[in-house]
Order: C-alpha cells, then structure tokens, then sequence
C-alpha cells in the first residue's frame, strides 16, 4: 500500500523526535534501546534518522518508557518547532544556526 507524501511539518517533527531519542539514548548503543524496547533495531534507526516521520503510539510509549522520557516531555519537545529570531530571513541552514530554543528535556550524562 502506498502512502501519502508527509507534509514538510511532518518531516521536520520526525526530525526533532530522532534527534530527541539520539540526545536520550546518551551513551546507550541503539541494540541495547531497541532490545529494551521490544521493537527491531532496524525500526528504532528509521525513527532516529527520521525516515519514520509519524511511528505508532505504543512504539513511542516503549522507547520513552526505556529511555526515562515522559509523553508529555516527548509530545512539547517535537510539537514545537524552532523558533527563529524576529525578522530574519534567509535560507533554512542559516535560520537554523539562530534560533530561541529552550531545552525541555534533561539528559543524563555519559
């Protein structure tokens, strides 16, 4: 079955949700977060690298719950998207580099 394109939104908050579990993971090889989670490493790699732009609830319940992240934090962190300083305009990579980004999240060191 084929699906439809995701839209621009949906791919930049596939995005932020694999860069959050990638932060989470910290020192944690992606096996060991899979394994922990009940889901395929190969599945948890398409999460991170953003290739599963919209995975299924319980998939998400599982890799926050082994990595110690509440929904709540998970859902504020990728339903936000990056503010850019007022007024400035230029192309995403350099929008990008300015941006008003507080950190929802705290990670535990390695």
């Amino acid at each position: 079955m084929v699906g439809l394109p995701l839209t621009l939104a949906e791919v930049e908050r596939g995005q932020r949700l694999g860069a959050l579990l990638r932060r989470a993971g910290g020192c944690r090889s992606m096996f060991d977060v899979a394994l922990a989670s009940h889901i395929s490493p190969e599945t948890l790699r398409k999460i991170e690298s953003g290739r599963v732009a919209t995975p299924a609830f319980p998939t998400i319940a599982a890799i926050a719950d082994t990595l110690g992240l509440s929904l709540h934090a998970v859902r504020a962190e990728i339903s936000q998207p990056e503010r850019t300083i007022a007024g400035f305009v230029g192309p995403r990579s350099e929008r990008q580099q300015f941006t008003d980004r507080a950190v929802l999240v705290r990670l535990p060191a390695c």
